[in-house]
């Protein structure tokens, strides 16, 4: 994962919770070398994701903080299960309680609807794409959530692929022919080209100009049909827009070589985890050797 962009979310998110006064509750309760331990506890069942995350909020918020994983990213869990133990000044386990849970929660949700997707296509040779609908500055975090449930990352940002859309298309004057050739004649050479057509004629005259990769966008799937039949293989096809995990299936059986699915990173629910108090005491903390 990219640890500059993670660290850079991480301090946006303790500096939007604890503000320039801090844990002012924690602050009034506990006294400042009262220590504590709590667990990472699953009240669902999910497939893990964002565990590093986790482990940075509590270093962010206090170097000093143990943070022991007893399961990995990408593993399935079951309710009731402990997935990490943390140790350390009890006020900063609350400090950084919220936004250690709100990223591995996020994360633990795109997972798990990516395992989902992924297994309603099993046995076919579909593959299943994110997108960039991710929610602003998590996109790290929400592309390695994809990968530990199973899925495939499509282009990072904008800098990355050549995607060309409706809008890009419109702009060059509503030429398909054109924008491939701008493309061709601009765009970095080691770049694959893809573009966006919504009719079987944009199909045929991407397919004529040379695009490297053709999405189908909000095709129905008689129209899907008849795209697979005129591409004969010369193309890989994408099928973007209105695809659900309960349309997953029926995609998979038309042919066609990928899905991208901007639910899995947008509409993904936050998965129920939570962190429970197990100790508090007062005690030494155990010098740290050279």
């Amino acid at each position: 994962m990219q640890q500059d962009y993670l660290d850079r979310l991480i301090a946006l998110s303790l500096d939007e919770d604890l503000g320039a006064a801090g844990d002012v509750t924690s602050q009034a309760l506990i006294p400042p070398d009262a220590e504590g331990s709590a667990e990472l506890v699953a009240k669902e069942q999910l497939v893990l994701a964002g565990l590093d995350a986790f482990i940075r909020t509590f270093h962010k918020v206090d170097p000093d903080v143990e943070v022991e994983l007893l399961r990995r990213d990408g593993e399935e869990i079951k309710p009731k299960v402990v997935a990490a133990r943390c140790h350390g000044r009890m006020r900063s386990l609350l400090a950084a309680e919220r936004t250690a849970l709100n990223l591995v929660q996020r994360a633990a949700g795109i997972a798990t609807l990516a395992q989902q997707a992924m297994t309603s296509v099993r046995g076919s040779k579909l593959k299943v794409l994110d997108t960039r609908k991710t929610p602003p500055g998590m996109r790290t975090l929400a592309k390695e959530a994809v990968r530990m449930g199973g899925a495939s990352n499509h282009r990072f940002g904008l800098f990355d692929g050549i995607l060309i859309k409706d809008n890009h298309i419109a702009a060059v004057g509503g030429s398909v022919s054109e924008a491939l050739r701008l493309a061709k004649l601009h765009g970095p050479r080691l770049v694959k080209i893809e573009i966006e057509v919504t009719n079987l004629k944009q199909l045929a005259e991407a397919i004529e100009h040379g695009a490297d990769v053709v999405m189908l966008d909000n095709m129905d799937d008689a129209q899907i049909r008849e795209a697979v039949k005129l591409t004969n293989g010369r193309v890989p096809l994408e099928v973007s827009g209105g695809v659900t995990l309960d349309r997953l299936p029926r995609l998979a059986k038309l042919g066609v070589d990928f899905v991208s699915m901007g639910a899995l990173t947008h509409s993904a629910r936050a998965m129920d985890l939570s962190l429970e108090i197990t100790g508090a005491a007062k005690r030494p903390r155990k010098p740290k050797t050279a």
